[in-house]
C-alpha cells in the first residue's frame, strides 16, 4: 500500500484551496483509492473494510479503516459502520444519475458531474440515464473520454461555499 499522509479535517480545512484540492487529488491517486474504485466498477458497492483490505493485498484491516477514515474525513469517501457506500464518483443506492459500463454493469453517480466523469476515469465509454430536473423527461446519453453526445443537455453547477464541508451524506 502506497503512504497515504492523514490529516485531520481541521489541518485540511485550514489549507488554502488550491493546496486542499491538490491533496484531495494525491489522496485518490493512492494505492488504496485506486483499489476502492476498482473494486466499484467490477463489483460495485457498498464494500467492506475488509474486502478492501483484501483487494489491495493487505492483512492489517484495523490500518485500512485507519486510513479509510482519513479519507471519508477528507470527503473522498463515505465510511459508515465499517463499509464503504460511497467514493466519489461512485454511489451504491440506485439514484437519479445510473451509469451502464461497457460490459453492460450498473453503476450510480453522485451527480451528473460525476457521471459525466466516469467515462475519463475509465478511460472507455458510458452510457447515463437520467431524467430533466425540469421537464422530467428522460435523457440517455453516450459519454467518451472525449465527452458526452448529449445534444441540446445543459448541466448546471454551482461553487460549493465551504470547502471543509462534506458533499454529501446522503443520496
Amino acid at each position: 500500500m502506497a503512504a497515504l499522509v492523514i490529516k485531520t479535517a481541521d489541518e485540511l480545512g485550514g489549507l488554502h484551496a488550491a493546496d486542499r484540492r491538490a491533496a484531495r487529488r494525491a489522496a485518490r491517486e493512492t494505492a488504496l483509492m485506486r483499489a476502492v474504485y476498482r473494486l466499484f466498477v467490477e463489483q460495485g458497492g457498498p464494500l467492506s473494510v475488509a474486502q478492501i483490505a483484501e483487494a489491495v493485498g493487505d492483512d492489517r484491516v484495523r490500518a485500512i479503516a485507519r486510513a479509510l477514515t482519513a479519507l471519508d474525513e477528507d470527503d473522498l469517501l463515505r465510511l459508515r459502520d465499517g463499509v464503504v457506500d460511497i467514493a466519489y464518483p461512485f454511489a451504491t443506492r440506485p439514484n437519479a444519475f445510473a451509469v451502464r459500463l461497457a460490459r453492460g454493469q450498473e453503476r450510480y453517480a453522485c451527480c451528473a458531474m460525476d457521471a459525466l466523469g466516469l467515462a475519463p476515469m475509465l478511460g472507455r465509454r458510458v452510457e447515463i440515464r437520467s431524467r430533466c430536473h425540469h421537464s422530467g423527461a428522460a435523457l440517455t446519453f453516450a459519454a467518451t473520454p472525449d465527452g458526452a453526445d448529449a445534444p441540446g443537455v445543459m448541466l448546471w453547477f454551482g461553487v460549493r461555499g465551504d470547502e471543509r464541508a462534506k458533499v454529501a451524506d446522503g443520496l
